[in-house]
């Protein structure tokens, strides 16, 4: 089975990753790896993130890896928070300050459309290839639900009446912005 370091510290992505490439690909964590530090994320795009956090691993093990960089990009706020979800409300802030955050911002607004982007980056011997993933839906005005994680529990896809943070994994999964760039590079993993 091939095998994969993913270049990620979230247990929680790890976990929805693997879940989704059970079988076909080992995924090697970090820790698993023996990489420490901190993998650099300054870029303004998320695909400038996802290559320089694969690419940050493969100038280390020179073993195939991928990284991902997500965003939740909110129509009424141009695009915000974007590339800088993970850390919207400050540079040390949980998922429930970036939440709060992020409602704050849009009280009183209608305009509750966002969509959910991911970006895979997978180094594959010294070449990046890329694969992403799109969801879109709106902005709920209050937490529904406690899976998942990050914006999980304010996020109502488009035709569904759950959040993700109310969904089980496996169906969250099948349709989510990770979800569906994962599924992008396990169909060129599993054509090669």
């Amino acid at each position: 089975m091939k095998k994969l370091i993913f270049a990620t510290n979230n247990k929680h992505k790890i976990e929805e990753v693997s879940s989704l490439l059970s079988g076909k690909v080992e995924i090697i964590s970090l820790a698993a790896a023996g990489l420490e530090g901190e993998i650099p994320e300054t870029s303004d795009t998320l695909q400038g993130n996802a290559l320089q956090k694969a690419q940050w691993v493969w100038d280390r093990t020179k073993s195939d890896c991928f990284a991902d960089d997500t965003g939740l990009e909110v129509e009424a706020l141009d695009g915000a928070p974007g590339v800088y979800s993970a850390r919207y409300a400050g540079e040390h802030c949980s998922f429930d300050d970036n939440i709060d955050k992020l409602l704050r911002a849009l009280q009183g607004e209608t305009n509750r459309k966002a969509a959910f982007r991911t970006v895979i980056c997978l180094i594959e011997n010294g070449e990046p290839h890329y694969f992403e993933g799109k969801i879109e839906g709106t902005i709920l005005t209050e937490r529904h639900g406690i899976r998942g994680f990050g914006y999980d529990p304010i996020f109502l896809p488009n035709r569904y009446a759950v959040s993700f943070a109310e969904m089980p994994l496996e169906v969250k999964n099948l349709i989510s912005h990770r979800g569906l760039s994962v599924k992008k590079l396990v169909d060129y993993l599993v054509k090669k």
